[in-house]
């Protein structure tokens, strides 16, 4: 399949991404991510290496929507953690104890 990403165009096919993701480690998700082969990739980590470009030259709408369309299930960004704020009277209060 063709597509441009970056501004170039790559002539990409699903046996051509599994094998380039195929010795490669996942990195933590923090975004979105994509399903290779059982394993879960941030999408611009997938795009880095496809392409060897820069990551800051990369979009991760546009690697979504190649890989996408190559076959592959992308996954919306996890969400965040929640944040406990204590009130200042529960803080003083575990300092007594």
């Amino acid at each position: 399949m063709r597509c441009v990403i970056a501004g170039f165009p790559f002539d990409l096919t699903k046996g051509q991404v599994e094998q380039s993701m195929g010795g490669v480690r996942p990195e933590p998700v923090t975004g979105m991510s994509v399903t290779i082969c059982r394993r879960t990739y941030p999408v611009m980590q997938v795009g880095q290496v496809i392409t060897r470009q820069d990551r800051r030259d990369i979009t991760t709408s546009e690697m979504r929507r190649a890989l996408t369309r190559l076959g592959f299930t992308c996954h919306p960004a996890p969400p965040a953690a929640p944040v406990y704020r204590f009130a200042p009277w529960r803080t003083t209060t575990a300092q007594l104890d």
